[in-house]
């Protein structure tokens, strides 16, 4: 069973525009720390994984729909759920929901890269940490 990560996040006054709706590039922040949390909670940071493994994640692939604004002050959740892991990449579904109602919607193909930037393979144990085993 892969896990599903929930993480909450506050809209504030930053993360909006001037008529007070969150500006469209925030849900990707919002969704970058999705993924970052998720690996935290599976016992992996980006920081580890660069200084120990000589490797990091890079976005490859983003497909977004944006179906309802979200406002100052809401209270939303990112959640994130791996969908597909090969052996250079995997793809994870994002949404940003209020009260249980989506209002963002994405898929997104990360691709592991060494410090040159060339595609190296997903470690093993973080592989089956992914696919929840």
């Amino acid at each position: 069973m892969t896990k599903i990560h929930s993480l909450p996040i506050r809209v504030y006054y930053e993360d909006t525009d001037a008529g007070g709706v969150v500006y469209y590039a925030n849900y990707l922040k919002f969704c970058e720390r999705g993924r970052t949390e998720l690996l935290r909670s599976l016992g992996y940071e980006n920081k580890s994984l660069m200084d120990g493994e000589g490797m990091l994640f890079v976005v490859h692939r983003i497909e977004a729909d944006y179906l309802e604004p979200a406002r100052l002050d809401d209270s939303l959740s990112v959640l994130t759920t791996l969908t597909e892991i090969k052996n250079t990449s995997f793809t994870m579904k994002q949404t940003v929901e209020r009260d249980g109602k989506m209002v963002f919607d994405m898929n997104v193909r990360l691709v592991c890269v060494n410090k040159n930037a060339r595609p190296v393979r997903v470690p093993e144990d973080l592989k089956k940490a992914l696919q929840g085993h």
